[in-house]
């Protein structure tokens, strides 16, 4: 949701469009429905459907110095059609001219360049230097309504109209006067009948310029200015405005004054701003990762889409179900409900990160790990908090686990102890702290008859404890940060793995390795989780790939390719119908279990 004008609704009126990570979604309306365009290689910077609604075209960022490529797609067929890379670090725009014939493209900070494609023929006609040396970077593209032939940037202190010459393949600017004005552009949007542009300015007022003689004809509102910036701008057949501020604020304004007519609040900054058809329906898009619908008349929001803004941490399952999962990140919890991928509950706690979630097998409670050394304990209905162990550990708790009975809660924190909590009707207290590991536990789980627990951590030790008597019954040494952990079913033997990259099986009673497969060819692996019948598990790493695996050919059956962000954890469904990964971008992906038989 950090991107400008990211959020698209396409001319059909059916589909939305937003970039995730290095993919770009397309969203139906009605029926949710999502496919994914794949083929950049780092993360999406900005994104642009044609007026016709034939073409997309999406750029993207990638490494000081390297070429960004520019993908142009067919939006029927969902389909590559060209790369076409010039700008060197990142995409900043992209605009088509009303009549598909051209894309303007506009570089990053390292870049400075504006070039104009013929999308025809899938070139370039003709580039130039975005703006003059005395002013800072233009970092917004917009073309005319009407002509192919003109377009607009816009900057921090430039407002450039440009018009491009095909005979003589060039782009010949002209600077707008804009007076003693000193403003930072961060939105353009040209009236239908091109007569006049509206610029939206972090300074929280919008300039008024005409594209005949390139002057700035007014400016507003003069005395209540837009807080936080004006970041989006929506113009409506009547004349009158919607401008979305940096605030969260949606307003609709009257087109000569500026003045307020109506306001909402929304949650986060306001990044993108886009009509449904006529303008009947408006969509917003915020950084927070929300979008909201709003209905023209009547301007009231609905939130139709959320997720989370940071890194996902975490992702469990209630005992025996799969219809609804928690998941946990920095500032909250959330519970999703998997049929219809939608937010059920979301438990919020400001300014601290949650770094493990579980379910208790009773169903009575949310528990949780956080970086301030607490677990914290919720209703799973409500989110209310039901209890508060404050200090469990020193440097942050890291893993969580709870009994089959429900009664105990096994803890592991940023110190490398492992706590065991009675946990009472009213009462919570410290049973036994177990002093091995010197580093991070990463991962616990428990037997099923609650009488042992394995843990992994940090500082290559992987330990069996006998949590009736508190004593360690084995120790696994290896080259490798343990990250994740899973018994088999029947429990002999436990899978591990880390940031050697391999997955390594080991025999309970003795603990003897049993043998070590390549789990990844590049990346750590940070977690796994195997089925009910031990056939088979699945990884999930640094790599961005989930793998299906045969648990005693150790192979690979399936790999599922989509994440664009490290994958922190992953789990499969209770019920085996779903595998859900958690990434370190905030996205969540929901994979169809495939059909083994």
């Amino acid at each position: 949701g950090h991107i400008i004008c990211g959020l698209v609704c396409h001319p059909d009126k059916e589909h939305i469009l937003y970039p995730l990570g290095c993919t770009v979604v397309i969203q139906e309306l009605d029926s949710k429905k999502q496919t994914f365009l794949r083929g950049h290689t780092d993360n999406v910077s900005c994104i642009v459907v044609s007026k016709d609604g034939v073409y997309v075209a999406s750029g993207q960022v990638t490494f000081m110095g390297f070429k960004a490529d520019i993908i142009l797609w067919d939006f029927q067929k969902e389909e590559l059609l060209a790369r076409l890379s010039l700008h060197k670090g990142n995409v900043e725009d992209l605009a088509f001219s009303p009549n598909s014939r051209y894309l303007v493209s506009l570089g990053g900070q390292d870049d400075g360049s504006v070039v104009v494609w013929d999308v025809a023929k899938r070139e370039g006609v003709c580039g130039s230097p975005a703006s003059p040396r005395s002013v800072g970077n233009a970092t917004v593209v917009v073309c005319s309504s009407c002509r192919d032939e003109m377009f607009v940037t816009a900057g921090n202190g430039t407002i450039r109209v440009w018009e491009l010459d095909l005979a003589n393949r060039k782009i010949r600017p002209t600077e707008c006067q804009i007076g003693k004005v000193k403003r930072l552009m961060m939105c353009v949007r040209m009236a239908d009948d091109d007569n006049v542009f509206y610029v939206g300015t972090s300074s929280g007022d919008i300039l008024q310029v005409n594209t005949h003689n390139k002057v700035m004809t007014e400016y507003g509102p003069q005395k209540k200015k837009f807080s936080s910036g004006v970041t989006a701008l929506l113009l409506l057949k009547t004349g009158d405005l919607i401008v979305g501020t940096g605030g969260g604020v949606v307003a609709l304004c009257k087109g000569s004054n500026y003045k307020i007519m109506k306001q909402i609040q929304v949650h986060g900054a306001v990044t993108s701003l886009t009509r449904r058809g006529q303008g009947h329906q408006v969509f917003v898009g915020t950084n927070e990762c929300q979008i909201y619908r709003i209905n023209y008349p009547e301007f009231k929001e609905e939130l139709i889409a959320a997720c989370h803004n940071e890194a996902v941490h975490d992702i469990v399952f209630p005992f025996g179900s799969s219809k609804v999962f928690a998941t946990c990140s920095k500032n909250d919890i959330r519970v999703w409900h998997t049929p219809e991928n939608r937010e059920l509950l979301r438990i919020i706690v400001p300014n601290v990160t949650c770094h493990a979630v579980e379910i208790m097998r009773d169903g009575r409670s949310i528990i949780s790990a956080w970086n301030d050394g607490k677990i914290r304990a919720f209703t799973p209905e409500t989110g209310r908090l039901m209890y508060m162990i404050n200090h469990a550990h020193s440097l942050g708790v890291t893993a969580i686990a709870a009994t089959s009975d429900s009664k105990r809660i096994i803890s592991g924190g940023g110190e490398g102890q492992v706590r065991i909590w009675e946990i009472g009707e009213r009462t919570h207290k410290l049973v036994e702290v177990l002093k091995e590991h010197v580093c991070a536990v990463s991962c616990i789980k428990i037997k099923k008859n609650d009488q042992e627990c394995v843990t992994t951590s940090l500082d290559r030790t992987c330990i069996i404890w006998d949590i009736v008597r508190f004593v360690r019954k084995q120790m696994f040494l290896a080259n490798t940060l343990f990250k994740c952990v899973c018994y088999h079913p029947e429990e002999y033997q436990i899978i591990t793995s880390g940031t050697d990259r391999k997955v390594a099986y080991w025999e309970v009673f003795d603990g003897s390795p049993i043998r070590e497969v390549e789990g990844s060819v590049s990346g750590t692996i940070n977690g796994m989780d195997i089925t009910s019948d031990g056939v088979h598990f699945v990884t999930g790493g640094d790599d961005h790939l989930v793998k299906l695996w045969n648990y005693d050919e150790g192979a690979v059956t399936h790999v599922g390719v989509g994440h664009s962000g490290n994958i922190t954890r992953l789990k499969i469904c209770p019920e085996k119908k779903y595998i859900v990964s958690v990434s370190a971008d905030g996205a969540i992906l929901l994979w169809k279990y495939p059909d083994l038989h």
